[in-house]
This record gives structure tokens, sequence and C-alpha cells, in this order.
């Protein structure tokens, strides 16, 4: 008798744990999803805003197509991205042909005076500060499930429910890698 006491209070402690464990990374999956809703939402404004910034570039850049039609097929592309892996390639992509877009728009005094093309600069500039604040928020999302999926005792049964793999962080790739890693520019105001 005493022995089936012992099983069952066994048995019901690895089920507390495999439930609990369960509940949890279905709790974290669910946050992490939720976050990256949220990126989505940011990247879907930038996407709305390019029409508008690659017109009013059309207007005083009209010889440099090869920039604009840059920016337009990198915005097709994160718009038809399907997985998170194709979603930041493509917002890569389109993160540096807007970087190329308005080096181009620098060589326009006209074009940076323009009220319309500031008001689109500075509401991308608000959304950017945004996404990297929703890129945060998910990448420590997948980090929590992600260390959660691998722990003790979690690690024993993540696969047999349905967690068998870590989730992607939202890379803000190499471009903007190395951006970030070089040298800070120098301001010299003796001519």
């Amino acid at each position: 008798m005493i022995t089936w006491i012992v099983i069952g209070v066994v048995v019901a402690i690895v089920l507390f744990i495999v439930v609990g464990g369960y509940n949890r990374l279905v709790a974290l999956d669910q946050r992490a999803d939720q976050s990256f809703a949220d990126i989505d939402v940011q990247l879907k404004q930038r996407q709305d805003l390019i029409p508008n910034l690659v017109e009013t570039v059309k207007g005083y850049a009209t010889h440099e197509r090869g920039t604009l039609d840059a920016v337009t097929q990198a915005r097709a592309a994160a718009a038809g991205a399907q997985n998170i892996n194709d979603r930041v390639q493509a917002e890569n992509m389109l993160t540096g042909a807007l970087g190329r877009l308005f080096a181009v728009a620098e060589a326009y005094p006209d074009l940076k005076a323009n009220t319309n093309f500031q008001q689109l600069q500075t509401e991308l500039s608000d959304i950017e500060n945004k996404l990297a604040a929703a890129r945060r928020f998910f990448n420590n999302a997948v980090s929590e499930f992600n260390a959660v999926r691998r722990q003790f005792p979690t690690v024993l049964f993540a696969g047999l429910v349905g967690f068998d793999a870590d989730k992607p962080f939202f890379d803000v790739g190499e471009a903007d890698r190395a951006a970030m890693t070089a040298a800070p520019p120098t301001v010299n105001f003796q001519a």
C-alpha cells in the first residue's frame, strides 16, 4: 500500500512539473508571438510611408531611378515575406535601401527643405525608434522562451509537446551591425 502511495506521489510530482513546464512554454511562446505582432505593426506603418517618400523624392531626383526602384522592390519583398527569417532579411534590405534613398536626398537641397519630405522623414524616424524598442522586446521574449525550453526538466519533454526548436531572433543584419561598430564620425569646426 505504501508503495502505491509513493508511486502516486511521484507521478503527481512529475505531472505537476510537466504540466507547469508546458504551460510556461505556451505562455512564453505566446508572448514571443505577440511581441512579433508588435514588430509587424511598426513594419507595416513603415511600409505604408515608403510610397509617399518615394513619390516625394521622385519629384526632385528623377534621374535616381535605380535607388527608387530598389526601395520599391525592397518594400515589396518585405511585405511579401512569410516567416520570421525571410521577414528579417527583407526588412534589412529595406533598411539599406532607405539609407541609400536618404543619401540621395542629401544631394538635393530643395528636397531636404521640402516640408512633406521632412514630415515623412520625421515619421519614419519615429517608427524606426518604435521598431527598435519592439525588436528589443521581441528578442527578450525569444531569449526567455529559448532559455526555458533548454532548462532542466523542460528540456526532457519540450520536443515531445511541440517545442523542439529555438525561436529565431530578429537580427539587425550585417550592414547595421557594421554601422554600429564603426568608428563614430569626428567633428572638426576648424577650417
